[in-house]
């Protein structure tokens, strides 16, 4: 099949791998313009843009993929299948009806359950056990498609939404050979979503990071996990944000407040919540790295008693 392949971040470049090993004919990458990064705001390479690069493929950055020159350009490649994965931008009918067959999106959750930008985040959010991958034929809603093929994949305990990332983006990229074999061979189901199973997955905003200690440990365990790296789940020590980076769910007292420091040692940081402790094992200091507990308190000593809870709401008004 000719491909033309769309895609961004790390997520995406297992499919873009595996299609370019195959028997495809890659016939270009579509990816996000340059953006800047670091301290010095150069201009940086996509993740996907790097892997074309290196191996020579056709690259396209528009700012906008409904450009009507760029779209002239998608006629002139006169492709088989788009093949989609986390490209950034929703493609409007004009683009979804240039492919010979169809647009694939390749799909980071059990569709119809979490549509939409965040389904790897939403879904540890939500304490889920269990997510998935759905291949899907892009139609103009969003991911609202026809679906091809689903594969479960287990969320583990210990996963956060980078690890999850990371183990959905190769089976990603499995399914989307299997459904490319299923399409050529004829064997590929075309199965309706049932939009009344429908759930969202919204885009991240920073404010959702803030911990509201009278949650419950595991609901806050979840925040850290779901929201690491981005927008990392925080609170204030004084007047000081803290990122907490890894957290562990203990059970509680009867004595315990939410945000309140219940006890303190060398394995991390116990806090109160509505339910049980968090114990806060690795953190982050406003405008340092991360560390463990253990060295953030040898600089930082907390005592039982001291809590977050005050400092967290004075902060967040301002």
């Amino acid at each position: 099949m000719k491909i033309l392949f769309w895609g961004t971040p790390d997520f995406a470049v297992p499919t873009l791998k595996l299609l370019y090993e195959a028997n495809h004919e890659m016939v270009g990458v579509v990816t996000q313009p340059d953006r800047p990064k670091g301290r010095g705001r150069t201009l940086q390479p996509s993740p996907v843009k790097q892997f074309a690069l290196e191996k020579g493929l056709e690259i396209f950055q528009p700012e906008k993929a409904s450009n009507p020159e760029f779209i002239t350009d998608l006629y002139q490649l006169r492709t088989d299948m788009f093949v989609v994965v986390a490209y950034g931008q929703i493609l409007r009918e004009t683009v979804l009806e240039i492919p010979k067959w169809f647009c694939m999106n390749v799909h980071a959750s059990l569709l119809p359950k979490y549509r939409g930008a965040a389904p790897i985040n939403r879904a540890i959010l939500n304490g889920d056990t269990e997510t998935g991958i759905t291949t899907m034929k892009m139609d103009a809603g969003m991911d609202t498609g026809d679906m091809l093929l689903k594969r479960i994949v287990p969320i583990k305990p210990e996963d956060d939404a980078v690890t999850l990332a990371d183990s959905l983006s190769n089976v990603g990229a499995e399914l989307t050979r299997e459904t490319l074999e299923a399409l050529m061979s004829g064997k590929l189901d075309i199965i309706a979503q049932n939009d009344s199973e429908a759930t969202l997955a919204p885009k991240l905003k920073k404010e959702e990071g803030l911990i509201a200690w009278e949650k419950s440990a595991e609901t806050l365990h979840n925040q850290v996990r779901g929201f690491f790296p981005w927008p990392g789940a925080y609170t204030f020590y004084g007047s000081k944000r803290i990122s907490i980076i890894k957290s562990e769910v203990v059970s509680g007292e009867k004595s315990d407040k939410p945000g309140v420091v219940a006890r303190v040692s060398d394995y991390g940081i116990e806090v109160g919540t509505g339910d049980g402790r968090l114990i806060v094992k690795n953190l982050k200091p406003e405008g340092k790295g991360e560390m463990s507990a253990q060295s953030f308190l040898s600089g930082n000593p907390i005592s039982k008693g001291e809590h977050f809870l005050d400092a967290a709401v004075e902060s967040a008004s301002n």
